[in-house]
């Protein structure tokens, strides 16, 4: 996924994709690169609208406020289904960006 992100990044920045910029993001960040992984994720985002990719990617809604607290009592099974929640959304979102750069 970090070298998804440094693709993002870099084009954030307005600069060129290719294997030497996306090695020196993935090295400053101190992340031993493979070769083989930025080349074939340059290669496979040669074709990509990478701006319009990010905007018709899902957002995450955000949770709605809760008006009230719990009672005690409530408190423990509300608080692991908002967990659970969270951690299907963000694994949502996660497949979503997988599915644009994939």
């Amino acid at each position: 996924m970090e070298y998804v992100y440094a693709a993002m990044l870099l084009h954030k920045a307005g600069k060129e994709l290719n294997a030497e910029n996306l090695s020196k993001v993935l090295d400053a960040a101190g992340i031993n690169t493979d070769e083989a992984r930025v080349k074939a994720l340059v290669a496979s985002l040669t074709e990509v609208d990478i701006e319009e990719a990010i905007k018709s990617a899902p957002t995450m809604a955000a949770a709605p406020a809760a008006t009230e607290a719990p009672a005690p009592e409530e408190a423990e099974p509300a608080e692991e289904e908002e967990e659970e929640e969270e951690e299907e959304e963000e694994e949502e979102a996660i497949e979503g960006l997988g599915a644009l750069f994939g």
